[in-house]
């Protein structure tokens, strides 16, 4: 059971545990304990087993209370590899992942990956050194006002001024990262404040209410269901688990719907389910969204319908959709934000999912038919066999491969480029919990999510897809992975250049390269001199054999695979794009 839904679950004796003859969850007589110490007792008593971090001497007395912690600590290279290992873990567990920072400077290091789990709604505390609070508004040493920087971006910032709040504050930013639509929260920490000793009882665990959508929609919904020819349903968001993913497949049979998944969501229907018929992504299928255009009943579970997924706001009419909408959100302030739905329903997936289970199935021969045809077009889009480009090595058998010899558990990373739209489109995502990727297109987030999910999952296989411009964005914490010793294996797809921008570029102005060229080192090289493995890879008949030395070094590797520029993306060339095409 998740402690962070159970009030009265435990998780060690002295943190909330009570003393004996004391009822489990009431907080135990409190002692004298460092300010450090008594954050870190908060973490590990909300659930925390696990923390990134680059050290500061803003924080060593959180340092030294991780010291006799039952949390585990990995050391990252730069803070934005270790927001972004942070972010992952709050992917793949549904629980605030905790990332420790010092000041300014790695506070905004730390940046981009408050940004990824604002816009892909998943649950992350920043904890960031402070200041003394006797130097402030002084422009002292590396000074900056958090809730000014990160207020836009997060759902809470604050700073703990008082030792004794502590355990109020961590309780606040555990329901706040995970409570409606999860998201990241920043709290600033005094030097001065959390060297002082206190006497302060600890929280609760924390506990996040369910809302269970009202009877009534639900009987509206199920009223839907039943007078609907052509339905469709969008996953997306977060608050999922594998029992409610695989809920939601078997309620999908039931009422013949078939089933899209947004942008980087692909872990939410498998590849394989009857009624799944692809991905609303960049370069979708355009069969599928004709089918959603034709629906006449679009219920859209867990995700925000937002740009990418949304195609730039053409799919639905803004605000009024022409086609039915059936929305649900955990989050009531994003239900009929942006799209007016015809029923609203403020609850998380897996509770509605839950809800809806015991509605009588509705599937007609008609829409059993409609959902084979869409899957079986999904199927078509989704085989690279027959896709040739320019190059010796050939992508599409690439992707064949991985599919081939991959387990079905094995964990994908990815950030942002070009060379994502062929993860994205021709790996067969098969389980929950096998997809890391940003939604908010962050370059440089495969390589720490890698990292992240190998620490999480040592005996699961992890593989990070990564252009030769996202590597190099924290390439860095490669070393990470050798530090801890995790056997991740990197496909490094170099063409040379930033190759998304300079494909609109050539779309836009045709011939005229400016600034997207890159020179690239030797990442084989790269990775020995890291301690890894590294291997060069031209060819497509040296890929499979080069991946299975890799697997077999049990080190964590990089393969270097050149890829021609012109294979810009499974659709195109560099060459067709300057004509026009």
């Amino acid at each position: 059971m998740n402690p962070l839904h159970n009030p009265g679950h435990a998780l060690h004796e002295g943190a909330g545990s009570g003393r004996p003859g004391v009822a489990p969850g009431i907080p135990a007589r409190p002692a004298s304990r460092m300010a450090g110490h008594v954050l870190v007792d908060q973490l590990r008593l909300h659930g925390t087993d696990h923390v990134f971090c680059v050290p500061g001497e803003s924080y060593l007395p959180v340092l030294d209370g991780l010291v006799d912690a039952d949390i585990q600590v990995t050391v990252c290279r730069q803070e934005g590899g270790a927001a972004i290992m942070a972010e992952a873990y709050g992917k793949l567990t549904g629980r605030p992942g905790i990332c420790l920072v010092t000041r300014a400077p790695g506070a905004a290091n730390a940046f981009a990956g408050v940004h990824v789990a604002s816009q892909d709604s998943t649950p992350l505390i920043l904890l960031v050194g402070q200041i003394d609070r006797a130097m402030r508004d002084r422009e002292a040493f590396q000074e900056m006002d958090y809730r000014a920087v990160f207020g836009s971006q997060v759902k809470w910032a604050a700073e703990i001024d008082q030792a004794e709040r502590i355990p109020e504050y961590l309780s606040r930013a555990f329901h706040t990262a995970l409570s409606g639509r999860p998201g990241p929260v920043v709290l600033a920490l005094p030097e001065d404040m959390l060297s002082e000793t206190v006497t302060v009882a600890d929280a609760r665990p924390c506990h996040v209410p369910e809302t269970l959508p009202p009877a009534a929609q639900v009987r509206a919904l199920a009223d839907r269901l039943e007078d609907a020819q052509r339905p469709v349903a969008i996953l997306g968001g977060s608050r999922w688990d594998a029992r409610s993913v695989q809920a939601f497949g078997v309620f999908a049979e039931r009422h013949a719907l078939p089933v899209a998944v947004q942008f980087r969501r692909q872990m939410l229907c498998p590849v394989d389910h009857p009624c799944f018929i692809g991905d609303l992504g960049l370069g979708a299928d355009p069969r599928l969204l004709a089918a959603i255009r034709e629906s006449d009943l679009v219920l859209a579970v867990g995700g925000r319908l937002s740009e990418v997924p949304s195609q730039s706001y053409t799919l639905f009419d803004v605000p009024n959709p022409a086609q039915p909408l059936i929305h649900v959100h955990p989050d009531v302030g994003e239900l009929n934000r942006v799209y007016q739905a015809d029923i609203a329903m403020a609850c998380a997936p897996g509770t509605w999912v839950r809800a809806v289970e015991p509605l009588a199935p509705t599937a007609t021969e008609a829409r059993r038919q409609r959902c084979g045809q869409l899957h079986a077009q999904r199927l078509a889009w989704s085989d690279p066999s027959g896709i040739e480009h320019p190059g010796a090595l050939q992508m599409g058998r690439v992707m064949m491969h991985l599919n081939e010899v991959l387990p079905e558990d094995a964990i994908l990373t990815n950030g942002a480029g070009n060379y994502a739209t062929w993860l994205h489109r021709f790996y067969r995502f098969r389980a929950y919990g096998t997809q890391l990727a940003p939604t908010s297109g962050s370059m440089g987030y495969g390589l720490p999510a890698a990292v992240a999910a190998q620490r999480l999952y040592p005996e699961r296989r992890v593989v990070c897809l990564a252009g030769d411009g996202c590597f190099m964005m924290h390439g860095q914490e490669f070393a990470t992975a050798v530090q801890y010793g995790l056997p991740i294996l990197v496909i490094l797809i170099d063409n040379g250049m930033f190759g998304t921008i300079r494909m609109h570029q050539e779309r836009r102005y045709p011939g005229r390269v400016s600034a997207t060229t890159l020179r690239n080192p030797d990442f084989a090289a790269y990775a020995r001199a890291f301690g890894g493995y590294g291997e060069r890879v031209e060819t497509t008949e040296a890929f499979a054999p080069a991946l299975q030395r890799a697997l077999d070094s049990g080190l964590p590797s990089i393969l270097h695979c050149l890829l021609d520029p012109e294979a810009i993306t499974p659709a195109t060339t560099l060459s067709r794009l300057r004509q026009g095409g």
